[in-house]
Parts: structure tokens; sequence; C-alpha cells
């Protein structure tokens, strides 16, 4: 659990301004308010980072430029729809990034080194396109069904990264236990077959 909070501490802090806006906004209240609560806790994250003297990461910077920028066309067009399409561009960014390929290999845990690396690469690619259809969809429901957005929001992109997540871990966990075995039989059989 130490482990996963510390994987999910980055995340968490990238998207807190997002966050404090939707959670604003699933209590109703005023739209106005909820820009200027995302807004008010993206400068205070960095301000506070800043104090410390500690590194504001790129993503932070990010995140704070655009949920500044989104804001104020928001309260500009006293359109929210400006914020809500702001997970929009991060996703599309987290994409481009995970394009890379073997990106995924650094996380890869001792047991599984060197036994499924072709596995996390290509689910690397797997994770660009549901970062980028996540993306899309987020746009879509933005614009198109803004009354469900908070819902939307608040569900579908965690549901859908926890279950690619759970797939992932599945079907590379069985794949290196048969690569495994299938590496344990093949001496046996050169034996055989040498006697």
């Amino acid at each position: 659990m130490k482990t996963f909070a510390q994987a999910a501490r980055p995340l968490f802090a990238d998207f807190l301004s997002t966050l404090v806006f939707v959670v604003l906004m699933a209590l109703k209240v005023d739209v106005r308010l909820a820009i200027m609560g995302g807004v008010a806790a993206g400068a205070g994250q960095v301000a506070w980072r800043l104090y410390r003297r500690q590194p504001v990461a790129l993503m932070q910077w990010m995140s704070l430029g655009l949920v500044l920028a989104s804001g104020a066309a928001s309260f500009l067009t006293h359109d929210p729809r400006f914020v809500m399409a702001k997970p929009s561009v991060i996703y599309l960014i987290v994409a481009g990034g995970m394009m890379q390929r073997g990106w995924m290999l650094r996380y890869v845990p001792p047991v599984a080194q060197g036994r499924a690396d072709d596995l996390f690469v290509a689910f690397g690619y797997v994770w660009a396109g549901l970062m980028a259809v996540t993306a899309v969809a987020n746009a879509v429901v933005a614009i198109a069904f803004t009354p469900q957005w908070t819902a939307f929001i608040a569900v579908v992109p965690l549901v859908s990264k926890i279950g690619l997540f759970l797939i992932q871990y599945a079907f590379i966990r069985l794949t290196i236990r048969r690569r495994m075995r299938a590496a344990a039989v093949e001496p046996a059989a050169l034996a055989a077959a040498e006697a």
C-alpha cells in the first residue's frame, strides 16, 4: 500500500486543481467559485513548493498554466467547458510521452525483468492509446454532454485505468509463469534427447 501511495502522490498533485474543480461542481457550487477554487488550489500548490524551496515538476507548472488559461477563458465567456477540457490536454500530453518505446520498462519489478520486456513495451502503447481515447471522450462529454461531465470525469478515467492495470497485471503474470515453466522444461528435454 505504501508503494501505491508513493506512486499515486505525484498524480494526485498534478491533478489537484482539476479535482477541486470537479468536487465543487459536484457539490453544485457556483461555476465561478468552482473555477476560483481550482485556480487557487493550483496556484497554492506551486507557491507552497516554491516557499519550501522544492522543485516544481513540469507537469505541475503545466497544470497551473492550463488551469489559469482555462479558468480565465471560462470567466471571460461564462462557460465552464474550458476548465472541463483541461484534462483532455493533459491526457494528450501524457499519451504523447507514452509513445516513447519502452517507457514502461523502468516500472518492471525485478522478477519480471528480462522475462516480459516485449509485453511491457506493447502495453506501453496500449496505455498511450487509452490516454488518447480518454482525452477525446473527455472533450466530447465536456462539450456535448456538459451536465454529465462531473460523473464522467469522476468515474470513467479511473475505472478504465484500473481495468487496464488489472488486465495487464494478469496477462503479464500468466505469461511470465508460462515462460518460466518453458525455460525449466527445455534443459530437461535437451538432456533427455542427448541421452
